[in-house]
């Protein structure tokens, strides 16, 4: 009897230790749920909305150079991002000095150049009626994805599919250095090819006389062979 209970006893103890090694080893390193239809897609480059708006103190002598400097840096922006309408927003209550400001925002950006159907005066809901002006446009970031949060078991591959967080560290490395997010979305068009060179060959060849540059071009011509004196 007694060496009966040892021996249900010793089953049962290794039975927990599978258990537990089990436990120990988790899951696959797919982390299971639906395949990517390739190893390379689980992570892809995607943009999110996003904003990009500068806030200008109110002030009684209206803006300041930091200020302009600040709103010409944002235009700069904006006129990269071609996006929609630069919108100006006053904090609600028809305080006069922020009205004033916002009225010099706008007549910064018509002077620079900025048509005045691009350009939107609203207000907004603020705690003090001389809160800040608001000024800024709708544009597009990169979405950076966070990697390592969950892991699978990567001796576990039976499933045949790529770790969970495979690719994940390539894109959002990619995502964090694209400067404009909008060519995650479509490639950018083409520029006009330069063919002022291509017209020095051909006139060269047409007159019979040597298309190629002389070696002693090339090394005249080269930024070494102009050291600074």
């Amino acid at each position: 009897m007694r060496r009966m209970i040892r021996r249900i006893s010793g089953v049962a103890l290794v039975a927990l230790s599978v258990a537990a090694l089990g436990a120990c080893v988790g899951g696959p390193a797919s982390l299971g749920g639906e395949p990517p239809l390739t190893p390379t897609s689980r992570y892809v480059l995607q943009v999110e909305p996003n904003l990009d708006r500068i806030a200008l103190a109110v002030h009684d002598a209206g803006l300041s150079p930091t200020q302009t400097g600040a709103l010409q840096a944002l235009l700069g922006r904006y006129a990269q991002a071609e996006g929609g309408p630069l919108v100006i927003e006053t904090p609600a209550g028809a305080d006069p000095v922020a009205l004033n400001q916002a009225y010099a925002v706008q007549a910064a950006l018509a002077g620079w150049g900025v048509p005045a159907e691009r350009v939107r005066l609203v207000s907004y809901a603020a705690p003090d009626p001389r809160a800040p002006v608001v000024v800024g446009f709708e544009t597009v970031r990169a979405v950076v994805p966070q990697c390592g949060r969950n892991w699978g078991n990567l001796g576990r591959s039976g499933d045949n599919q790529s770790a969970s967080n495979f690719g994940c560290a390539v894109t959002a490395n990619l995502a964090a250095q694209i400067a404009d997010p909008r060519d995650i979305q479509q490639p950018r068009a083409m520029t006009p090819a330069d063919a002022s060179r291509r017209t020095v060959v051909f006139d060269q060849y047409r007159a019979g006389r040597q298309t190629a540059a002389t070696p002693e071009d090339l090394v005249r011509n080269t930024a070494v062979s102009t050291a600074v004196n």
